[in-house]
């Protein structure tokens, strides 16, 4: 900011991207302390999801993807559904 004001303060188009990025980064900070510092938030509450999977109403699996078509192949392997030790 004081470099701005300094040395370009008639460059209106800087002023405005320097006030769109602190603002974009407030908005992430005050994000990230409502998700208690994690990236993403979480969709449901776990005590909801750990019900669902044992009602049935949801599954649980482990995410497998493909490490050379990471953007475009993925599958979710479902615990206890095709495996050996079903049976």
């Amino acid at each position: 900011q004081n470099y701005l004001d300094n040395f370009w303060p008639d460059l209106k188009a800087a002023h405005e991207l320097f006030d769109s990025i602190v603002q974009t980064r407030r908005e992430r900070e005050s994000e990230s302390q409502e998700n208690h510092g994690k990236e993403y938030p979480e969709h449901l509450p776990l005590e909801i999801l750990e019900a669902g999977i044992k009602s049935g109403r949801y599954l649980q699996g482990a995410l497998n993807v493909n490490k050379h078509r990471a953007q475009l192949e993925a599958f979710v392997r479902l615990q206890g559904v095709g495996s050996k030790d079903t049976g």
